[in-house]
């Protein structure tokens, strides 16, 4: 029986309620039951009056943009991202159809060829293309501290830092947030290297301990094999040795299976600094704090010095093989870097002199091996090609603090950066049509560019007219030129922060005559020019001088 009748017998107003006609919604919309509440119910928790966001906090966090993610309400903000997924499938692409170099499309600058993007490696022939001087995202754990060793995981997908407190954390490679952190040593992380078949990573610690990890991140051995500070590590080859370098002056050459050390390397009269075994060969080469040998190359089968290399005024801070095994890369603190080749070690294949500070690490590219990247003490941040005598790319204030690591992806695209500032930034290279237009490439912007737009790193470019490509050898590497000194000209408005270049304005004489059509007249020289016309000299436009005819 109807609750809503009397009786069981329907009342008329009841059945004038339940059969209401109602107008049919426009074609195509879903019909509404008469009993069918207003608003769907996955809606309902999204609705609130304003008296409700008055009073409800779900209400004020839902319409100021927060959501919760499981833990505490967070703002929902959009996230840079760099999907390297895309340029290699563009590249397989290419590779059914494109058999030699000249078959490729060129890249014009502009953002309608963003889909056309390609992984480094297959622009081998361009190391421009991984001059990585934008800035993508800047990462900070929760408790500062300096960042002294970060390292990429061998498929690129995570990038592990340690820090002074001796904490390991992950950071999303694609997205550059934050995934985990864990406590790995008791004190300060400062060298950290994954094996050549990227199944092991070593890391070493200011107590001289050093640890065994897993792929997952699961300590499997620790034990400690200096006194002092470990400065660097670094593996053979086959990957069955390892050599550490520490503050108590020796270089020592361990067993990777049985934790055992083999040789004790001496003769540097200082802190080591940095050692590299080579990527092919029986070779150790190790830099010093120690001013009389400060380089130095070890055979690890027999432990004797094979060479000393008296170039660097200074400490040697950092140094790299190149996977040609023929360039050996330093830096130091004499704010120089310097290229050897084995192959003759009278004197330094290139010196590369850039920065106004110390040099406190280098990293070559892992896809062109005439490409590498350096950090300064300053926090300058600059990049090098094998050849050019200045820098191909710079940016003076990457950081605020002494860069003590840096790191490039495994593809070439991202370079990852750790600093005394207490965070990790990561750089990429530049999409085409990029216009450079913020804080780090302030060096690099022509001489016009308004700098309180380039300051402005999340305004968009809306109009046109305020930017502009620079070409070079077309004259605007120096600025734009005024456009009301032009006379004739259209004149294009400009924003009052733009600087205008002093030029001096066309004659009128001559711009009268160009307007007309006819030959304009040459201005005569000043220089006595009175005196001569006063004697019935006649001054001749087509010849160029003074005549008495």
């Amino acid at each position: 029986m109807d609750g809503g009748s009397k009786g069981g017998v329907m009342t008329p107003a009841l059945l004038q309620h339940r059969f209401t006609f109602r107008a049919p919604g426009p074609p195509g919309a879903r019909q509404q039951h008469p009993n069918q509440p207003r608003f769907p119910q996955s809606n309902m928790n999204t609705r609130f009056s304003l008296k409700d966001q008055n009073t409800n906090p779900a209400a004020m966090n839902i319409a100021h943009g927060m959501t919760f993610d499981g833990k505490r309400m967070r703002k929902s903000v959009q996230r840079k991202t760099i999907d390297y997924y895309t340029t290699v499938l563009k590249y397989l692409q290419n590779r059914v159809w494109q058999r030699e170099r000249k078959d490729r499309r060129a890249i014009q600058p502009d953002s309608i060829y963003h889909y056309e993007l390609v992984p480094p490696a297959s622009l081998l022939e361009q190391p421009m293309n991984c001059v990585t001087t934008k800035f993508m995202r800047q990462a900070t754990n929760k408790f500062k501290c300096p960042i002294f060793s970060l390292a990429w995981t061998p498929e690129g997908r995570r990038l592990v830092t340690g820090a002074s407190s001796g904490e390991f954390t992950l950071w999303n490679g694609l997205a550059f947030n934050f995934e985990t952190i864990l406590q790995a040593h008791d004190c300060a992380v400062r060298a950290m290297k994954w094996s050549n078949n990227d199944t092991w990573m070593l890391t070493a610690d200011h107590n001289g301990f050093i640890k065994y990890w897993q792929s997952n991140m699961n300590n499997v051995k620790m034990f400690q094999a200096h006194r002092d500070p470990i400065r660097d590590l670094s593996f053979s080859p086959s990957d069955t040795k390892f050599t550490t370098c520490s503050d108590d002056g020796t270089v020592r050459i361990w067993d990777f299976l049985h934790c055992h050390e083999e040789r004790v390397l001496r003769g540097h009269g200082a802190d080591v600094k940095c050692v590299s075994w080579h990527p092919q060969k029986s070779l150790i080469v190790s830099g010093s704090k120690d001013a009389q040998q400060p380089l130095k190359l070890w055979d690890p089968r027999t432990g004797d010095a094979l060479s000393t290399i008296h170039v660097h005024k200074n400490t040697i801070m950092d140094l790299e093989w190149n996977k040609n095994g023929n360039w050996l890369l330093t830096a130091s603190r004499d704010h120089s870097c310097k290229i050897f080749d084995i192959r003759n070690m009278k004197e330094e294949y290139q010196t590369f002199k850039g920065h106004k500070k110390e040099v406190s690490c280098v990293s070559w590219n892992p896809v062109h091996e005439n490409l590498f990247a350096s950090g300064g003490s300053d926090g300058a941040l600059l990049f090098w090609i094998v050849g050019s005598d200045k820098e191909v790319g710079a940016m003076d204030q990457g950081h605020d603090g002494l860069i003590w690591t840096m790191e490039w992806h495994p593809m070439g695209h991202v370079l990852a950066t750790g600093s005394n500032d207490h965070c990790t930034k990561f750089w990429s290279r530049n999409r085409p049509g990029d216009n450079m237009k913020d804080k780090y490439n302030l060096n690099l912007l022509p001489v016009g560019v308004s700098e309180e737009l380039s300051m402005n790193e999340s305004s968009t470019m809306g109009d046109s007219s305020e930017s502009f490509a620079v070409i070079p050898g077309m004259g605007l590497e120096h600025g734009m030129p005024d456009p009301g000194s032009f006379s004739g000209m259209p004149y294009s408005t400009m924003s009052p922060g733009h600087r205008r270049i002093q030029t001096k304005r066309i004659p009128q004489q001559f711009q009268k005559a160009w307007e007309g059509g006819a030959q304009p007249m040459v201005p005569a020289p000043n220089v006595n020019s009175q005196m001569l016309a006063k004697k019935g000299f006649t001054w001749h436009t087509s010849k160029h001088k003074w005549t008495d005819e």
